[in-house]
């Protein structure tokens, strides 16, 4: 059997989304009380998929959503799903960082002290084929916004730059599948919050 889908799940609430922060690699928090409501709500959507194998990103924040929606056990931790490393601006507002950089966006210019987008593409490509070439069946992937939406661009073949045009909020699920042999995106943010 080959691989057939993948279920991408954001992470629930934290209190430094909730104030719209870059959260990337620096900061590690955990859910907010919302956030656990949110990540526990997501085991009956999750149910939906005869899901054969979980992935999961490192940070705490990850790791509780899958956690409090049915799926820790026998998780697989995978540092390629690691957020996007903001670098200098880890810990700010998008305000914030426009009064130091007027100018800046993330999906072209990357992060001072963090990544390009051209680096978390090819994080994303190695998970990507790695998964291709070995998984079977249907694979669920917790891990964070922007890493997610690069994810979904990578997957019907676009830069990492064109996950900008793929919102994306907490505790969402997405469905990466296949339509006559080629990538498609089924459902995309599924967020009943």
């Amino acid at each position: 059997m080959a691989l057939e889908r993948l279920v991408l799940v954001r992470h629930a609430e934290t209190p430094l989304s909730a104030a719209g922060r870059f959260t990337g690699r620096r900061d590690d928090p955990s859910l907010s009380e919302l956030g656990r409501s949110q990540a526990t709500a997501l085991r009956p959507r999750l149910q939906r998929f005869a899901i054969d194998r979980v992935i999961c990103s490192p940070a705490r924040r990850a790791r509780e959503t899958c956690e409090l929606a049915g799926y820790g056990e026998g998780a697989a931790l995978d540092e390629r799903l690691l957020e996007w490393d903001y670098g200098d601006y880890s810990g700010l507002t998008l305000a914030e960082i426009r009064e130091r950089n007027p100018g800046w966006r993330l999906w072209r210019d990357g992060a001072p002290g963090g990544e390009r987008p051209e680096q978390v593409e090819l994080r994303v490509d190695d998970l990507l084929g790695e998964l291709r070439g070995t998984a079977a069946g249907t694979v669920c992937l917790f891990a964070h916004g922007h890493l997610l939406r690069v994810l979904g661009a990578r997957w019907i073949g676009l830069p990492a730059a064109g996950g900008c045009r793929l919102a994306l909020q907490v505790a969402s699920i997405c469905v990466l599948d296949f339509e006559r042999a080629t990538e498609v995106i089924r459902l995309w943010n599924w967020n009943e919050g």
